[in-house]
Parts: C-alpha cells; sequence; structure tokens
C-alpha cells in the first residue's frame, strides 16, 4: 500500500512539474506578445500559442485521468484487500491483483471511433424544409467531378418480404412470395446480366422444399454466376430493439446452417433495410458469423443528415467496448426517407419515381407525385438518362467514393412476370446508353451487395482511404416530424413475455437434449443411441422451435406491429412449440434420471414426467398444477438450465396444508413453507396450497426431491396481515393466521433478509426505501402513471408503432377505492401484494443467503382491456445522482449509455429495454433487471420507468391499418439490485463504456432461466432415480453457456449428428461492484481458457473453433482448439463444433 501511494504521489508530482513548466512558456510567450503592440498581428506566435494550448490541455486531461486511474486502482486495492480478509479465501485467480481481477474498467480509446452519443448531443434536432430532399439539402455540383475518376453505379434489384404483417407468413407465401422466386429463375435466366438479392430463409426454404431438383439446379447456377445473391442470411430481417441476442444469433445459425446445407454458399453481406432503429449487438453477430459489409436504412433523419453533410454515410462500424479492430464491420447508412425506387435512385422522389417502371401508366401503382414513369424508346432515352444521371450524381456527392449504391424494389416486388420485363428491360436500355456516351463518366449495371462492396473497397484501397469508425447504436428512430417510433419497444408485451419464456425453454431442451444424446453414446459405449428413444422426432420438435422463435423476431413480430389475426397465429406457433419443446425435456430428462435405463420407455400419451404447470392457450398465462400428496413420497425434479450453481426457492401447488420435502440421495430436509393460493385478493383456497422450498442445484444439474404429506401442524405456514383503508374487509382463509383485520397500518410496512430491508407505504403498498446490509440507503419509490395520447382531431396519435403522448404527459394513477394490500411472511420468502383496479403489484424478498438473496423481486399482473388510448407505467423514483445520463442493454449483450436531452420530445428520450437498465451515481448504481423487453426511459434525475401496457384505438399511419386492442392479462417480472460502488466512481457524465456488475449479470441469468420443475405421477411405477450433475463445478462467474446445440446430420436429413455448437459469451463486468457475499463461481483476467477445464468431468472427442454461425473455422485459433485451449476475451461471444465423449 505504501508502495502503491508513494508511485501516486511521483506520477502525480512528474505532470505538475510538466504543467507548471508548460504554463510559465505560455506567460512569456504572451509577455512577448504584449511587448509588439501595434506591430500586428503575428501568424507564427498565434500559431506556436494555439498548439502549446493543445499540448496543456492534452497534459490537463491526460492528468485527469491518472489520477482517476490511479485512484481507481489504490481504492479497488483496498476493497480487494478487505474483501479478501473477509472471505478467508480470494474468488479470484492466484496472480496478485490492483482491482477486482478480469473486471471492465469504465472509459474508452482516446482515439477510438466517433461515438453516436456525441452525434445526438452536437444535432439541434430542427427539421427545416430541405426542397426536393425535405429531410435534407440542395446538393450542387460543377459537372466535372467524374472526369478523373468515373462514377460507377450498381442497380441492386430486390424484393423486402415480411414473414407476416398485414397476412400471416403462409397466406404471404401462398399469395405472393412464392411467384416471386418462380419468376426469379425465368427472368434472371433470360440474361445474364440481370441480378437479385434475396434476405429471408424462412421463405426461401419454404419455397426449396416444394421445387424439383431442376428448378433446384437452376438456384444453384444463378448463386454460381453471381446473379442471385443470399444478404445477411438470417430466417429472418429481426427487429433490433426487442430481441434477445439468443434469439438473434440463433435465427442467424438457423439460416447460415440451412443455406450452407442446401445451397452450399456463405452470406458476406448484411441488409437490414425495414427494422426500426439498429444495434451494434446485431453487427457484433454479422462480423462473427463471417460478414464484413451491411447496409441499413431506418436511422433518424436528422443524423442521416448530420452523415450525409460529413460524407460519413459509409462508416466501419465498431463495438464501443471494443479497443481493437476486430468486430468493425463497413456499414453503408441509405441517405433518404425510405428504400422504396423513390427515394432510393436519388435526393428527389419525384423524379425518382419516374424511374420505377413498375408505376408505368396502366399499372396498379402510381406516383404520388403525379408525374408517372415513361417507357424508354430511341425518342426519350436520352432525355430520360441524363434526368437519371442527374439524380445519381447528386447521391454520389453525399459519399466519398464515386462507387454509387442504388437498390431497386419495395416491399413484395417482382411478383408479377410483367414487373420483371418492365424494369430490366428499360433500365437496361439506360445503361447501354450511358456505355455508348462515354462522355458522361459513368458506368451502370445491375449488381448485388457483394459486387457493390467489392468494387468500393477497391476504389478506397486504391485512393489509402480508411472510412470513418463510429461507435454507439441508432436508436430512437423517427421518420418525419416528432414521430418517434418507441412505441412498438412496449406494444403487445404478453407476446414479447412468450417470446422469452419460449426462449428459456429452447435453450434448457437444446442443452439436456444435447447432454442426453452424449451420455447415451458413452453408455452404450459404441457411439449408439439407445433404442426407443425418439432422436429423430426430438430433433424435428427442437428444429420446429428453432424456426418459430426464428420467425418471431421478425420486425413486425416481436414488435408488436402485425394485424391481429397475424398476431393469433405467430402466438400459436411460441404456444406449441413450447409444449413440443417440453416434450423433448421431459423425454430427456426420463433418460437421465433414471438408475436402471432398461427401464426407460417413451410413451407419450404417458410421460413418465410431467412439468409442474400447463399453459391452456397462446393467449394464456401459465397456471401451476395441483400434486396430490399421501405418505408414500412424490418424487419432483428440478432441473437447472444456467452454468453456475443456483440457491433457487422452487414452488409447487399441492393439495394439502402440511408437506416436507427432503433431499432424495441425501435424505436432509429442505427449509420450506406452506402458503396460501388466492383464489380472490381476500379468499384462500381450501383445497390448493403452495409449497415452497429452497434448491441448491449444481450447474445443468437434474435434482430429485422426495415431497410427502406431513402431519397437521407440522409444515412452517406464512403469516398474512392484510391492510386495507376502505369499508369492512372479509378475509376467507382456514389455514393461515391472519392479522391488521381491525385496524389500518400506521407506519411503514417492511420486508427483510439478511442482506436488504425494504420499506413500502402503508397506503399503497409501493416500494419507498431500500437499505444494504452495508448501511447504504436509497430512496426508491415505485409509482403508477397514465400516458394519454394526443387528442386534437388533425394530430397524429399513438399507435402500434409511435408513442405520441399527450400535452399533459404522464398522469399518476389513481382509483376512487383504495387498494387492498397483503403481506405475508415466512422463512423462504415474504411479500407484500397490492391490488389495483387495472394490475397487481407483488415485491418480494427470498431468504437466501449469500448473492441469491441481494435482489428485490417485482412482480405485475396487468389487464387494461376497459381502457381507451392510454399507457400504462411503472416508475421508480429514486435519489441516485445520475444527472441526465443512464444506461440501458441492447439485446442483452451490452449496456449502452443514454442522455436525456431536453431538445428533444418526450417520446424521444424511450429507448428499448430487452433485460437491464440503470441509474448510477458516485456511490450507489441501481439496476433493474427484466425478464422481458420494454421500453425504458430516465425522464428526470433518478428515475426510471417502464411501460408496462399500451391500448391504443387508432393506426398511426404506418401501414399497419389497426390499433392495438387485442390486449391480454398479461405478467411482467423484474430483479430489483441496489449495490455500493466500492471505487472512487469517476464522475457522472462522458461517453463511458459500462457493464453490468457480476451481481447483476448472475441475478439476471437466474431471472431469464429459472429451473424447470417436473413431477413423476401419482401412481407411477416406483423406479429409482439418481441426479443427475454433468459438471464438476460452475463455470467462471463472467462465462456464460449461450447454447449447447446439437447440429443436424450432414448425410441424414433432420436427424441429430454426433456434433454440437458449443457458444460460449464472456461478459465483461463492472470494477466497482465486489460483490460481497462472493458468489461459488470463480473468476480470472487470463484469456487463454481450457475447455477441457470448464466442462469437466465432459470431454470433448473434438472442439473445432468456428464462426459464430458454425460456417467457417477459425484458423487464428486452429492450434489451440487442437490442445482444447481458446482465446475468450471479455464481451466476446466464441462458437465452436464440438464432439461430446
Amino acid at each position: 500500500m505504501k508502495k502503491g501511494r508513494l508511485f501516486s504521489v511521483l506520477v502525480g508530482g512528474v505532470f505538475c512539474l510538466v504543467v507548471l513548466l508548460l504554463y510559465h512558456m505560455l506567460d512569456l510567450m504572451q509577455g512577448a506578445e504584449l511587448q509588439r503592440g501595434g506591430d500586428g498581428p503575428s501568424s507564427q506566435l498565434d500559431n506556436d500559442l494555439y498548439h502549446l494550448r493543445q499540448k496543456i490541455d492534452k497534459l490537463e486531461h491526460l492528468l485527469s485521468n491518472n489520477n482517476r486511474l490511479v485512484a481507481t486502482l489504490r481504492d479497488s486495492l483496498m476493497q480487494q484487500n478487505t474483501f479478501n480478509k473477509e472471505m478467508g479465501k480470494a474468488n479470484v485467480s492466484s496472480e496478485s491483483v490492483d482491482r477486482m481481477t478480469g473486471c471492465r474498467l469504465t472509459g474508452g480509446e482516446t482515439d477510438g471511433p466517433a461515438q453516436m452519443l456525441d452525434v445526438y448531443d452536437l444535432l439541434p434536432f430542427d427539421n427545416p424544409d430541405g426542397g426536393a430532399w425535405k429531410q435534407g439539402f440542395d446538393i450542387q455540383y460543377r459537372g466535372n467531378e467524374w472526369d478523373q475518376e468515373p462514377l460507377e453505379v450498381f442497380l441492386v434489384p430486390h424484393s423486402h418480404n415480411d414473414p407476416g404483417w398485414i397476412k400471416t407468413f403462409d397466406n404471404y407465401y401462398q399469395d405472393q412470395t412464392r411467384h416471386i422466386f418462380n419468376n426469379m429463375l425465368t427472368k434472371l435466366g433470360e440474361d445474364r446480366r440481370r441480378k437479385m438479392i434475396w434476405a429471408e430463409v424462412s421463405y426461401f426454404s419454404k419455397w426449396w422444399a416444394e421445387i424439383d431438383e431442376q428448378k433446384r439446379d437452376m438456384v444453384k447456377r444463378l448463386l454460381a454466376d453471381g446473379q442471385l445473391e443470399l444478404v445477411t442470411g438470417g430466417w429472418v430481417m429481426p427487429d433490433e430493439a426487442n430481441s434477445h441476442y439468443f434469439a438473434l444469433l440463433d435465427q442467424l445459425i438457423e439460416g447460415h446452417q440451412w443455406i450452407h446445407r442446401h445451397l452450399g454458399v456463405k452470406p458476406s453481406s448484411g441488409w437490414a433495410i425495414d427494422p426500426f432503429g439498429h444495434s451494434p449487438s446485431m453487427t457484433y453477430l454479422l462480423k462473427g458469423a463471417g460478414l464484413s459489409n451491411m447496409v441499413i436504412q431506418r436511422v433518424h433523419y436528422a443524423v442521416k443528415k448530420h452523415f450525409a453533410q460529413q460524407r460519413t454515410l459509409e462508416f466501419l462500424w465498431r463495438q464501443s467496448w471494443d479497443t481493437s479492430s476486430r468486430s468493425d464491420i463497413m456499414c453503408h447508412m441509405m441517405p433518404f426517407y425510405s428504400y422504396d425506387v423513390p427515394h432510393t435512385c436519388g435526393p428527389n422522389p419525384a423524379v425518382c419515381c419516374q424511374f420505377d417502371f413498375h408505376r408505368l401508366p396502366g399499372r396498379r401503382v402510381t406516383c404520388p407525385w403525379k408525374i408517372p414513369p415513361q417507357p424508354i424508346t430511341d425518342d426519350n432515352v436520352q432525355e430520360r438518362a441524363l434526368l437519371l444521371l442527374d439524380q445519381y450524381r447528386q447521391k454520389s456527392l453525399l459519399f466519398r467514393s464515386s462507387v454509387l449504391f442504388v437498390p431497386l424494389g419495395d416491399d413484395f416486388r417482382f411478383v408479377e412476370s410483367s414487373e420483371w420485363d418492365v424494369q430490366f428491360t428499360n433500365y437496361q436500355k439506360l445503361f447501354d446508353y450511358f456505355d455508348q456516351h462515354p462522355e458522361l463518366h459513368v458506368k451502370a449495371r445491375f449488381g448485388t451487395l457483394s459486387d457493390y462492396f467489392q468494387s468500393l473497397h477497391r476504389r478506397l484501397s486504391s485512393r489509402g482511404e480508411t472510412p470513418p469508425k463510429l461507435g454507439g447504436d441508432f436508436f430512437t428512430y423517427a421518420d418525419r416530424d416528432d414521430h418517434y417510433w418507441s412505441g412498438y419497444f412496449t406494444s403487445r408485451p404478453f407476446y414479447k413475455r412468450l417470446d422469452r419464456m419460449l426462449e428459456a425453454v429452447l435453450r434448457g431442451t437444446e442443452i439436456l437434449f444435447s447432454l442426453t444424446l452424449a451420455e447415451m453414446r458413452r453408455f452404450r459405449g459404441n457411439g449408439q443411441l439407445v433404442e426407443g428413444f425418439p432422436a429423430k422426432e426430438h430433433f424435428q420438435r427442437l428444429t420446429e422451435g428453432r424456426r418459430n422463435l426464428a420467425l418471431f423476431q421478425h420486425h413486425d413480430a416481436v414488435t408488436g406491429t402485425a394485424r391481429e389475426a397475424v398476431v393469433v397465429d405467430y402466438g400459436t406457433r411460441l404456444f406449441h412449440s413450447i409444449l413440443n419443446l417440453r416434450q423433448v425435456l421431459q423425454s430427456s430428462a426420463h433418460w437421465l434420471l433414471l438408475l436402471d435405463k432398461g427401464l426407460y420407455h417413451h410413451d407419450q400419451s404417458k410421460p413418465f414426467l410431467q412439468m409442474d404447470d400447463a399453459i391452456a392457450a397462446h393467449d394464456a398465462l401459465p397456471q401451476k398444477t395441483v400434486l396430490t400428496l399421501s405418505s408414500e413420497p412424490r418424487s419432483v425434479v428440478v432441473f437447472n438450465p444456467a452454468e453456475q450453481l443456483q440457491t433457487s426457492v422452487v414452488s409447487i401447488n399441492v393439495d394439502c396444508a402440511d408437506a416436507v420435502v427432503v433431499d432424495a440421495e441425501t435424505g436432509r430436509p429442505m427449509v420450506a413453507q406452506i402458503s396460501a393460493v388466492w383464489e380472490k385478493p381476500s379468499v384462500a383456497s381450501t383445497q390448493v396450497f403452495q409449497l415452497s422450498f429452497v434448491a441448491e442445484l449444481p450447474p445443468l444439474s437434474l435434482v430429485v426431491f422426495y415431497v410427502t404429506e406431513a402431519r397437521p401442524g407440522s409444515a412452517h405456514r406464512a403469516e398474512y396481515t392484510f391492510v386495507h383503508h376502505g369499508g369492512p374487509l372479509s378475509v376467507q382463509t382456514e389455514h393461515f393466521q391472519v392479522s391488521g383485520l381491525d385496524r389500518p397500518a400506521e407506519s411503514a410496512l417492511s420486508l427483510s433478509n439478511k442482506q436488504v430491508q425494504v420499506w413500502s407505504s402503508p397506503d399503497t403498498g409501493l416500494l419507498q426505501k431500500l437499505r444494504l446490509k452495508s448501511g447504504l440507503v436509497r430512496q426508491v419509490q415505485v409509482q403508477f402513471l397514465w400516458y394519454g395520447t394526443r387528442s386534437g382531431r388533425n394530430q397524429d396519435k399513438s399507435g402500434a408503432y409511435l408513442f405520441l403522448p399527450g400535452e399533459e404527459g404522464a398522469q399518476l394513477y389513481s382509483q376512487s377505492e383504495p387498494p387492498l394490500i397483503r403481506v405475508s411472511r415466512g422463512p423462504v420468502f415474504s411479500d407484500i401484494t397490492t391490488y389495483f383496479r387495472h394490475f397487481t403489484h407483488t415485491l418480494r424478498l427470498y431468504q437466501l443467503e449469500g448473492h441469491a438473496g441481494k435482489s428485490l423481486e417485482i412482480s405485475n399482473t396487468v389487464d387494461i382491456r376497459s381502457e381507451v388510448n392510454r399507457e400504462l407505467v411503472m416508475r421508480l423514483r429514486s435519489d441516485v445522482a445520475n444527472g441526465n445520463r443512464f444506461f440501458t442493454d441492447l439485446n442483452g449483450f451490452q449496456m449502452q449509455q443514454r442522455r436525456t436531452l431536453t431538445k428533444l420530445p418526450l417520446q424521444a428520450n424511450f429507448y428499448p429495454m430487452s433485460s437491464a437498465a440503470f441509474l448510477q451515481d458516485q456511490a450507489s448504481r441501481l439496476t433493474l433487471l427484466s425478464a422481458q423487453s420494454q421500453a425504458v426511459a430516465s425522464l428526470r434525475p433518478g428515475e426510471l420507468e417502464v411501460v408496462l401496457d399500451r391500448r391504443l384505438q387508432q393506426d398511426d399511419n404506418r401501414g399497419l391499418g389497426q390499433g392495438v386492442t387485442d390486449n391480454k392479462v398479461t405478467a411482467s417480472l423484474y430483479d430489483l439490485l441496489l449495490e455500493d460502488r466500492t471505487a472512487e466512481a469517476a464522475e457522472v457524465g462522458g461517453a463511458s463504456v459500462e457493464h453490468l456488475s457480476l451481481l447483476a449479470h448472475l441475478t439476471s441469468l437466474s431471472l431469464s432461466h429459472p429451473p424447470f420443475t417436473m413431477s413423476v405421477p401419482g401412481g407411477a411405477h416406483a423406479v429409482t432415480l439418481r441426479p443427475f450433475r454433468p459438471l464438476r463445478s460452475s463455470l467462471p462467474c463472467d462465462v456464460h453457456l449461450v447454447n449447447l446445440r446439437t447440429l443436424e446430420d450432414q448425410q441424414e436429413a433432420q436427424t441429430p449428428s454426433r456434433e454440437a455448437a458449443l457458444l460460449l459469451h464472456r461478459k465483461g463486468f463492472d470494477c466497482r461492484a465486489v460483490p460481497d457475499p462472493s458468489p461459488v463461481c470463480t473468476w480470472s483476467d487470463r484469456q487463454e481458457v481450457e475447455l477441457d477445464d470448464l466442462f469437466s468431468p465432459l470431454q470433448f472427442g473434438s472442439i473445432r473453433r468456428s464462426a459464430l454461425t458454425l460456417l467457417q473455422e477459425d484458423e487464428e485459433e486452429a492450434e489451440f482448439a487442437q490442445q482444447h485451449k481458446t482465446q475468450l476475451r471479455p464481451m466476446e461471444i466464441a462458437a465452436y463444433r464440438v464432439e461430446l465423449d
């Protein structure tokens, strides 16, 4: 410690001395300038002064950073020493550390990429009329700009096919998409100069299954000749706001694996023209999958204008946390309003529309600007060509190279054979004219994205130019005026929650199924699977589940922006996949648990294991099933899908008020409590009871418990207190002690465990204050509010996409009758439940040891079906001094700093939250972890609010043609985490890169991937079950097992192979929150990881590091992989092809 302080003093002293000397030199030079009097300006002296000031500013900045870093290192060391003394043995690597080992320090490169945060600070967000380019500016040129370097134009035909929106996926396919594909084969085959790109593999695979081998050969020939290119290669073009990175990657894997198996090609360019805003998480996945370039479109119009003015519409998009260029991907931002033809050839849509030949007179579509296209003839080709060339030239001046990308397409284009003819024939005449007139200095042709980017890179390379670098995201999107697309962050929240439920079931089932196949091969000894186990049928259920989850990531599905009938179709697919995957999970667990494997028998009509809940329909919440207990033990099986040891509370419904739970292997009784099952807020069931017990679940394990009926009065029962400020209250319960009926509570309601104490209002039951064991206290008040929408007759209003709140802003929720408050206390958990008219709100604290007991669970059940044009919001008001900065996650992959800006309207300051948001100041951090995606904002310091549900009666004029009125009773679930910031915090502000704490990562893992509970039916033949524990210990705290996904056999379709995709994510975590008490997992700063050690005693027969979608091996990692070692840097996702032995 003394050496550390001495080092701090010495370094600081040197910096101070240098700065003082420079200031002295500056004084001397300024004095010399004054002595010169009226001799006139001295440019040399001014220049010297300017450079000297720059050096001083830089040194002051370095000194400030140095002091902050030294202080951080010093305080981190003090914290670590204290932590080590308290815990006895440090839970880190054996190396000497000055800070929390392996964490990610806040900050970034001094010479790193420009940040979108800074662009937002810079822009005025005014909206002047730009003339022909309404949202832009006038573009002028002399005409000789292309004399030395001719303009090279690539016209790229495309057809954007939504896998569901106004029609269902299947109806779109039958009515339109299949005709596009059939015409594509014919029309591209007529002329080798014609080209086309396609994005949605979901449609392509459906068509492929219907066509014969002759047509399949034609497709392969078009691909080989470069006439057809598959871009992005995902199952869908996904939403980038609500989707979790698991689902984003899974749909990309599904698409790439299908393409590679059937077509033998690998996508190289991304195409995202319709998602409503763009996330760097998606770019990371694309780069990791082997793509080098991408195109985006829906970006705020003011941002587009700024980038166009700076000629930075093409840039290297870099991850904000990456200090290297590994994550860089070349990105082209389309400059104009839309991806349709009127907004892609150049800045004037009235002119460009004249070159959409699908709009020729007599066809179905017309030009809104009242000037129709003309067929190209010998008589008009010169005039038409020069008019088009003028648009091309103007557009090209927005970019730094003379290679120009021009899309040609729109939604569901090229359905009719005649459209292919009029587009390709007329454009070819224009291109021929350009070729015949070299004095125009233009070469135009049909192309693909690969054609364009290859030419662009050649041109940039020949000039020795490197595109500018950019970090950050492109939310929240506005397409015009103050129309911000922040509504869809919450629209249809029931299905956003169902999406995450399917994601959790799919991941858990994938892992258990892969482990089951490996264990079967080990058990048989000959590499074969067990007879009678329906591996092929289960694999097909897995494939269907993958594809239905993938389909729902479409940017009109998880967004909640499809027609009601289409939403039902999506929901039904999600629902059926959950049911089918549960069959695979139950069957796999059945075989793994049997001590005598010879007793395994698969009978789906009478499954050996049953889930502890049932879902009746796609629009219904899960309901617990009831276990009938007796003196004979009932086996309850709990599967932990997490890679960490989980201390969890398992709750099941039973038919008796007294029960005991023991570990089946050791006979050790588990801490348990019996709680009431409430049929109404104050009426408890006399037939059904909730049994909750604390279970320690090893990673990826199946653990067996015995549940038995106990003697009357022997079980720990929850005790209840009711608070009601209205009329007389009648409480009906036979088996539980109830108090508080005769007098309302006067003081705050309180809950506590060994880690946290909370206080709630005696009037509303809503949270008021939090205190940690460390002594940190924060005022944290929960409020509920309503937003309405604009009320003017001619004003635009909120709809599925847009959030356009009324001028009155948020109004505090109120109701005429005071709410009923019910407090329960028990040895496993205590909670406060409040019943309001439109929602039920519960705060729950679990009595768990260690870090598992540090979070406060918040749950809401919302029903706003009676409302008109209203949105319900839950707001947290705290005394955290965060200024105008807060942080939200992007797709559950990374955190992004946000700044609430007063120059923007209220709706612009809402952002997507997939799984986390936090506020922080120098002493504390308040983190809200979410089990579903929603809109989030921090409109004032200390506040964080999430939009729970939206009911809107009108369309918002973005093509849907409906409001959002199909609301369901919707559940939402959160964990609230208050943490000390133990080291000296950087001042709030700056474009810093922050990460969740280690504790927040572990809590989020438990929230997103809770245990699965199953039971052996009563009366089942008594068999011996043995727990299944595939791992000796937890994975490191910061290493997440994203998936263990069985791959399809290369020889036999729809059959599992011996290989699986192992996907690992090493999470970046914050340095300033050392978890206390320490979790059982370990962490270190070593980047080299031995996979055999991580997964011991599992053994890998082979390991091959590959791109994220398993299409190509990582050559740099080949030597490591042979030794079963790998490089796994913080924040990175790694993919491996493995064979489990």
